[in-house]
């Protein structure tokens, strides 16, 4: 029975651990709040749009849409969980965990890529959505619109992770009835047919690996918001509610998007598209206000999490409050790429949405590849005094960079930009093709994150026991 001493869990304190070990005494929660912690990040649009882009760019019809996102989030929930549970043995984030795999100068990499991504990608392509929604509810311009939700996002996660906590679970209860009643009004819609005798493999790997990419995107994050529990809590309950979370939220509304999209096709303003398609009014006011909401609960997750992943390179700023201000820092330069991905660049969102969650894929499954192997080597050791006592492990750097480069080169697909020699071979045949209102459509295949996965884990193992660098020092 896990204990639910409170400690210092003060919504409104500016939280100061930054990366250091949660002391005792500061320990409190309970399994099941992870279940809205990771659910509430992920009722929101670009959730939705994830799931459209099997029908609308990879030439998928329905129901290969919908199990190419089963088997993306699938894959990202199992590990998604596992991590989950390293965090209240050793009261660290998932960023600082990882040194056990890196070493300290190794893990200057993922970190450095975790900061980019979630710190400025993600928030903002989570802006952009929530900004599009808040301008089509009030008719605001999207310029306001958008400074209202970075303002709402970055004062969250300023304050920290008890205000996190209470803010994920409080607005989950909301997000989800009005979910659940969009899913009840748009599942009669759909159009399942399709022709079951042929499978578009080259497609499906596009939107399995984009759904990966979106889901995974969290598990570098993973311990960030268990390392508060108390050191004894239920690892089964832990890492079920985290990993379900994850799982269910991503794959309903993903399947959601993926039903309507198959309806309206491209839209010029995506979220106002699917917000019309509900045949309701008074739905549609409330699924943009939720959609807002539900992009707040996903960045204050990204920039709190970008912000420790900075930290956890090691940079002494020399300040008590280093995390919050860099929260605030993040917020503003991802602030800046929102406002060109959605004023400057809008006609793009789709393809640039596409292109950045197979690029999170990319860099991903390898860590999550490494930190698993890690892991199994490590059974019986204290995660948690190795992260924070070990210098160097080369092993995991050399197997990232190898992994992820030699992946990249032979089997990415970002047309237009760069096809790989293997993501048009055999299964994978190139057919891209352009509509005629010029919507780029892709069914050339991405294998990079599987063969990515498969070579930075043989790698690892390989290296790892040649060196000896997870025996028991």
């Amino acid at each position: 029975m896990a204990n639910t001493n409170k400690g210092s869990a003060s919504a409104t304190a500016i939280e100061t651990n930054d990366v250091s070990p949660i002391p005792t005494g500061e320990r409190h929660g309970k399994p099941w709040h992870l279940f809205t912690v990771w659910s509430s990040p992920n009722l929101e649009f670009a959730t939705v749009y994830v799931g459209a882009l099997g029908v609308l760019f990879f030439g998928l019809n329905l129901w290969q849409a919908i199990l190419a996102v089963v088997v993306g989030n699938a894959l990202a929930a199992i590990t998604h969980g596992l991590f989950s549970t390293f965090g209240p043995e050793g009261g660290l984030p998932q960023m600082v965990l990882g040194r056990t795999a890196f070493g300290r100068l190794g893990n200057l990499i993922p970190a450095g890529l975790s900061t980019l991504v979630a710190g400025i990608g993600w928030f903002a392509v989570n802006s952009v959505s929530g900004g599009l929604a808040l301008a089509a509810l009030t008719g605001w311009s999207i310029e306001i619109s958008l400074l209202v939700v970075i303002v709402a996002q970055v004062l969250i996660a300023f304050v920290g992770h008890n205000l996190i906590q209470v803010w994920e679970r409080y607005t989950s209860f909301g997000l989800a009835i009005v979910w659940i009643i969009v899913v009840v009004l748009v599942l009669p819609k759909g159009h399942y047919g399709g022709d079951f005798g042929s499978f578009n493999l080259g497609g499906f790997t596009l939107a399995a690996g984009a759904a990966y990419g979106y889901t995974a995107g969290w598990t570098p994050f993973a311990s960030d918001y268990t390392r508060y529990l108390p050191a004894n809590t239920n690892k089964r309950a832990l890492g079920l509610a985290a990993g379900l979370g994850n799982f269910f939220s991503t794959t309903v509304l993903m399947a959601i998007g993926a039903i309507v999209f198959a309806i309206i096709g491209k839209q010029d303003n995506p979220t106002a598209g699917f917000t019309g398609a509900l045949g309701n009014d008074v739905l549609a006011k409330f699924t943009l206000l939720a959609i807002a909401v539900g992009s707040v609960s996903a960045n204050v997750l990204n920039v709190y999490s970008g912000a420790m992943s900075f930290l956890a390179m090691g940079f002494k700023l020399g300040f008590k409050t280093r995390r919050a201000i860099m929260v605030a820092l993040a917020g503003v330069i991802g602030g800046f790429t929102a406002y060109y991905a959605a004023v400057i660049d809008p006609k793009n969102l789709g393809a640039h949405l596409e292109g950045f969650l197979l690029v999170v894929s990319y860099w991903v499954a390898p860590w999550v590849a490494i930190i698993l192997v890690d892991y199994l080597l490590r059974k019986g050791q204290n995660l948690g005094e190795t992260a924070l006592n070990i210098r160097e492990n080369w092993a995991g750097p050399v197997a990232f960079v190898v992994a992820t480069v030699t992946s990249i080169a032979l089997f990415s697909n970002q047309y237009p930009t760069y096809v790989a020699p293997l993501a048009t071979a055999g299964e994978f045949a190139k057919n891209f093709y352009m509509t005629p209102d010029n919507f780029k459509v892709v069914t050339g295949g991405d294998a990079t994150a599987i063969v990515g996965f498969v070579i930075a884990a043989v790698l690892y193992y390989v290296l790892a026991k040649a060196t000896k660098s997870t025996d028991k020092k």
